[in-house]
């Protein structure tokens, strides 16, 4: 028999089966596309923030701050010929009030309650490229908090790091929940294959006796648990995608960091890629623990079968 006849007979057998199940299978499809949703989402939202972390890394200063009744005019003046900056820009006071105004609504409101004109003046740097790493950006941070007329340092790289490390944690807890769901959806795929096999067990037999394999004899079921897993990572992938355009078209009121993310691109294609990957391999996994369980029971069976009463 030639490989494509053989895959041709295969592939009608898992096609056949789907169809004569298809109320089992599509239950085994919602139960795996949940937890690659809930993965999935895990994903593009740490994704999604690494973009945003990525691009304002690119942006990211030092800040100093004048100390109050202080100014900057000697510091500005030695960081000017300080090799390790890039550009020094003094922001004036009124300049810093007039960004504070623009950058929320309720900002007018704090600065009132502050007292007016409440921002001291200060000096932007930007870093050299081979000093914007967190831990370099910070050490420079520090060296400057002795200078003369500064009143505070702030380094966004150190805030960056920190949401960075955000990112981790919820990857890692949406992760370790979405393998527990996974699992809980190859055990599902498993047993659908398990009363495939116990359906066709007339079939099998007689396939058997005529000398199959028992490697022709799985791979059907694999290929369906296969399928299975990858209808499952295309459902969640759409469902994904459905909530993600809403999203970064800003609808549904979210807060503007939020659909300034979202607008920074869905799945990348690598993430596409290891979500239906994760799902076939899901499926594949689930179809053959369902065999070979099937398998152990009719060992079983058979073996009590033989034992003298």
């Amino acid at each position: 028999m030639t490989p494509l006849r053989l895959l041709a007979i295969l592939l009608r057998d898992v096609v056949r089966d789907l169809l004569r199940h298809r109320g089992q299978h599509a239950l085994v499809i919602l139960t795996l596309a949940s937890g690659l949703l809930l993965a999935g989402g895990g994903l593009l939202a740490v994704e999604s923030l690494n973009r945003w972390v990525s691009r304002m890394e690119s942006m990211a200063k030092v800040t100093i701050f004048a100390s109050e009744g202080g100014h900057l005019d000697e510091t500005e003046a030695a960081l000017r010929r300080d090799p390790r900056f890039r550009r020094v820009q003094r922001v004036s006071a009124k300049e810093a009030t007039t960004r504070f105004l623009a950058s929320s609504r309720e900002a007018g409101l704090l600065l009132e309650s502050l007292g007016g004109e409440a921002l001291p003046e200060s000096l932007e740097l930007d870093l050299r490229p081979d000093l914007v790493s967190e831990h370099r950006a910070i050490e420079v941070g520090e060296s400057l908090r002795q200078m003369p007329g500064v009143g505070d340092v702030v380094v966004d790289h150190e805030r960056l790091a920190a949401l960075q490390g955000f990112a981790r944690l919820v990857r890692s807890a949406v992760s370790l929940l979405g393998v527990v769901l996974l699992l809980a959806a190859g055990f599902t795929t498993g047993n659908v294959i398990r009363m495939s096999i116990l359906s066709r067990e007339e079939e099998i037999s007689i396939m058997r006796l005529v000398g199959a394999s028992e490697g022709f004899i799985r791979t059907p079921l694999l290929l369906e648990g296969a399928f299975l897993g990858l209808a499952a990572s295309a459902f969640a992938v759409l469902a994904l995608f459905a909530v993600w355009l809403p999203i970064q078209r800003g609808l549904w009121g979210l807060p503007p960091l939020f659909v300034e993310m979202a607008r920074l691109g869905f799945f990348s294609l690598r993430s596409v890629v290891l979500l239906g990957s994760v799902g076939t391999l899901t499926g594949a996994l689930g179809a053959l623990w369902g065999f070979w369980s099937t398998q152990r029971a009719q060992r079983r069976m058979a073996a009590l079968d033989q034992t003298p009463s």
